[in-house]
């Protein structure tokens, strides 16, 4: 028998890009090897509960293929010929190569890319120290919030809303554009319990019947980007039925007169073309809503991701000010609560060197910088060298084709700092091998609750692997990049970071296990008043002043957005050649890509496939199973395709990003997903896209 007596039970957090941000207990058997990762039970919002995919963590953090020395490329770029090389050698290869376009070309030729493989603020955030100090081209994060954000704080002024604690007081959860079945999972496990303790009702609003909607009391399937409409028939009904709270109106919004007289057409019957819904169903759902003082809207990412997403976002939010649910315990709204924390990031990302005449290029956009679009990069050069970490563009980044295309270049110089042999790592000129989460330590908040939480490292990393902070350390040093953060160890960086936030020092807040920093009720529901200077919900923005970073100037066709909530037709609609709508939906066991590489999940979700409506199906000729081909301006990709009867006619849904690998042809789902620029500030269209579909 291979017993292991000495098992610890030790607490760290979830690091992974999902709003929850679990506190977790994590079995540690020795100096290098974990058991079984459970949900922290007296944690408040993660409640003893997380994700299937986090549960079997054993099998990605001791994975065979994980990468554990620094390599360089034999051959040419994606051959997959490596040579394996010393770190001193790695990381005086990539400090030349940054050196040389540096002296060539000036400091905005490199362009550290990054996202949101880990949440850890020293982890994550730490690149833009060496960015901000060498003045190299800055990044644009548009590619998951910039549009849902600016749509809700079009309205509200500020990124903060209902404590989600406050869900299990809730008579109605209204759970739109979000599927946390997959993404989320502790949002279902409070709804249930508001379920079960208050007899509260679940609504989904998505584009398909999600595992979320399969739970729901009300099941909402609606046309991709048409939440608009039916934002806007339920404040119609508001108005017309009494429901709506025109005295909390008149004291907290700006123009519920003018918003009235808006929505005198916006009937249920003219949302129900719009949003394929029936009246019955638009008008009992604005009933529900309106009799149910106690009704919480949690907003999710999905139902943004689109060209008209930011209006979208800001009409949904619009109800909770129609009918004055923010005022009641249970009630009002929350997208995100990342606007709560006010950190102090000087020290982690060098903000005291950020210079904003330094050129911000569109992470989305990433296919046209590296084509050398003239728009892109902004008058500046060309970008040469290219060092990435945590991210994967090549499968993530929309409009495929075109970043492959980029990527190909050969006078680009690629480093990338991971833990597998991603994609994009295949297409380096040199990998490092990265730390997870477990073996360095890091700082957390979460946007879909209000803790603040130390993960502190517990194991050893296996064969070379170093941190993210260690990496950027290193490099600064041989670049010459000089800031009192290079210097200090991770630990330093977050007691300094905590201290100069006004928050416990670290060794307290580890003692503690987190740290909730709610506002006061007053405060989370814009009792004392909204984020505006005036204090007051925009029912009519001024869009043109909307930002998602306060140095960076809106983008697309501003101009033609609504001035009150409106179904906005800016979306890529179905046509003669495309007759078909596609939603590139998160699965329930990867969180983009990451996950994909461990077997468990794998397993679970099978292969790419595409879901679509039986009678789609039968008009198309195709058969359950079989291999078809999508396409559209951008490219095509095939993939098989599946039934499924809780889906509108037209609409077809893929689920979950897949390795472009396991596909037939090499080309993955979002190379059908276009990089254009939607209003107001940019972003991922990742769910509005046309296309057409015919037998492989």
């Amino acid at each position: 028998m291979n017993l292991r007596p000495n098992i610890k039970t030790m607490h760290s957090v979830c690091p992974h890009d999902c709003p929850s941000t679990c506190a977790l207990e994590v079995e540690v058997l020795d100096a290098y090897t974990i058991g079984r990762v459970r949900g922290a039970r007296d944690n408040p919002y993660t409640a003893g509960v997380i994700c299937e995919k986090v549960g079997r963590y054993a099998e990605r953090i001791h994975h065979p293929d994980r990468l554990l020395h620094p390599l360089k490329r034999k051959g040419a770029r994606g051959s997959g010929n490596w040579q394996q090389l010393s770190w001193e050698d790695a990381l005086d290869e990539v400090a030349a190569a940054m050196l040389a376009a540096e002296e060539k070309h000036g400091a905005e030729a490199v362009w550290p890319y990054y996202f949101a493989g880990t949440m850890g603020l020293v982890m994550r955030d730490g690149m833009h120290r060496l960015r901000h100090v060498k003045k190299y081209s800055g990044m644009y994060d548009t590619i998951c919030t910039s549009l849902p954000i600016a749509g809700y704080t079009a309205g509200t002024g500020s990124l903060s809303g209902t404590s989600s604690s406050e869900i299990a007081k809730s008579d109605l959860v209204v759970l739109w554009g979000t599927n946390p079945v997959n993404t989320q999972v502790n949002v279902m496990t409070h709804a249930a319990a508001a379920r079960k303790s208050r007899g509260a009702k679940i609504a989904v609003v998505d584009v398909y019947e999600t595992g979320s909607l399969k739970k729901a009391d009300i099941g909402l399937v609606i046309r991709p980007g048409t939440d608009g409409a039916l934002a806007c028939a339920v404040m119609h009904v508001a108005f017309r039925d009494g429901y709506a709270d025109r005295a909390y109106m008149e004291k907290y919004t700006d123009d519920p007169a003018g918003l009235e007289t808006h929505l005198k057409d916006k009937t249920p019957q003219w949302a129900a073309s719009v949003t394929g819904l029936s009246v019955e169903e638009i008008e009992n759902f604005a009933a529900v809503v309106g009799r149910t003082s106690a009704t919480y809207f949690r907003l999710g990412y999905g139902f943004a991701r689109s060209r008209n997403g930011s209006a979208n976002m800001h009409a949904v939010t619009s109800i909770a000010a129609v009918m004055g649910h923010w005022q009641h315990e249970g009630g009002g709204a929350l997208h995100s609560n990342s606007g709560i924390y006010k950190w102090n990031k000087m020290m982690i990302e060098g903000l005291d060197a950020f210079d904003p005449a330094v050129r911000m290029l569109d992470q989305c956009r990433i296919g046209a910088v590296l084509n050398n679009d003239p728009y892109d990069l902004q008058g500046g050069p060309p970008v040469t060298v290219l060092f990435t970490q945590n991210t994967n563009p090549i499968t993530v980044a929309p409009d495929q084709n075109a970043v492959k295309q980029g990527f190909a270049r050969d006078d680009l110089f690629v480093c990338v700092h991971e833990q597998f042999m991603t994609e994009t790592a295949e297409l380096a000129d040199i990998v490092l091998p990265a730390t997870m989460f477990l073996e360095h330590d890091d700082v957390y908040q979460g946007s879909g609750h209000q803790f603040i939480q130390v993960g502190a490292k517990l194991i050893d990393a296996p064969g070379e692997c170093r941190s993210n902070h260690q990496v950027i350390c290193d490099l600064a040093g041989r670049v010459g990049a000089e800031h009192p953060g290079f210097a200090m160890s991770e630990r330093e960086l977050i007691d300094w970071t905590l201290e100069n936030s006004g928050r416990m020092r670290i060794d307290d807040l580890q003692a503690a296990r987190w740290c909730d920093v709610q506002p006061d009720f007053e405060t989370a529901h814009f009792l004392n008043g909204f984020g505006h200077p005036d204090g007051r919900f925009r029912f009519k923005p001024e869009w043109q002043d909307v930002r998602h970073k306060a140095h960076v100037s809106s983008k697309g066709p501003v101009g033609q957005m609504p001035g009150f909530p409106d179904h906005w037709e800016v979306i890529m609609a179905a046509d003669e050649v495309h007759p078909f709508r596609l939603a590139t939906s998160p699965a329930r066991t990867f969180l983009n890509t990451t996950f994909n590489e461990t077997p468990g999940s794998v397993k679970r979700e099978g292969r790419p496939e595409l879901l679509m409506h039986p009678a789609d199906m039968d008009a198309s000729g195709f058969s359950d199973g079989q291999k078809v081909k999508i396409g559209n301006e951008l490219g095509v990709v095939i993939l098989h395709v599946r039934t499924h009867d809780k889906v509108k006619r037209g609409v077809v849904v893929s689920e979950g990003i897949w390795p472009n690998r396991s596909f037939e042809g090499g080309c993955g789902i979002n190379t059908l997903v276009g990089a254009d620029q939607p209003a107001p500030v940019g972003g991922g269209a990742f769910h509005d896209n046309h296309v057409w579909i015919r037998p492989a």
